[in-house]
């Protein structure tokens, strides 16, 4: 996943072997922290950072380790309100040039891989690109203030008792009944229409 957080944190991979791993924090500026937002769709993005280590891991791979910290304001599911959620969340990137990158695979083979923290190695390891990534996947999917209420919707016909202890578990319970009563103004309509003697 490419990414523009407004700062540039390519790592060389030679140069994570001259120096056998690379410790790292990246904090974006406000500006940076706005385009991300815009991209990710967020009302706004107060505090962002990723802080950890590549070490190596094995003869020819490296491992990232991370820690992901944000605050994030998102529009809620239910009444549009802002939702702010503060994220805390282990970043974990496994880099081997024995992965495959996804657009290296035809579409109908492509599948998800036990692992998903495994990335194919490149000449660079883009800290941006995982930050905006870990943050994407980080979000609450559907973001609810406190104040939101979903209503239940109600199955029963008109003018009939709803008891609102059954309704979640009986949702097609109205209907049902409503199924019953029309089947009787048949059986009524059906006698009247006999014939009269």
């Amino acid at each position: 996943m490419s990414a523009d957080t407004g700062s540039t944190h390519r790592i060389p991979v030679p140069r994570l072997a001259r120096h056998g791993g690379h410790r790292f924090e990246i904090v974006p500026d406000a500006a940076a922290r706005a385009t991300l937002a815009a991209r990710l769709d967020l009302l706004d993005l107060r505090k962002l950072s990723l802080r950890g280590e590549i070490t190596p891991d094995g003869p020819r791979d490296w491992l990232l380790s991370a820690t992901l910290g944000a605050t994030v304001v998102q529009p809620c599911g239910v009444t549009l309100a802002p939702v702010t959620t503060r994220i805390d969340e282990t970043v974990t990137r496994r880099y081997t040039p024995d992965a495959t990158p996804p657009e290296a695979a035809p579409v109908d083979e492509i599948e998800m891989p036990e692992d998903d923290t495994i990335e194919p190695l490149g000449a660079v390891i883009d800290l941006d690109a995982v930050l905006a990534e870990a943050l994407a996947l980080a979000l609450p999917p559907w973001p609810r203030s406190d104040a939101a209420e979903l209503g239940t919707l109600s199955a029963a016909p008109d003018g009939a008792e709803n008891d609102d202890d059954d309704a979640p578990r009986r949702p097609f319970a109205g209907l049902a009944g409503l199924r019953d009563r029309l089947a009787g103004n048949d059986d009524d309509e059906g006698n009247d229409s006999g014939p009269s003697g």
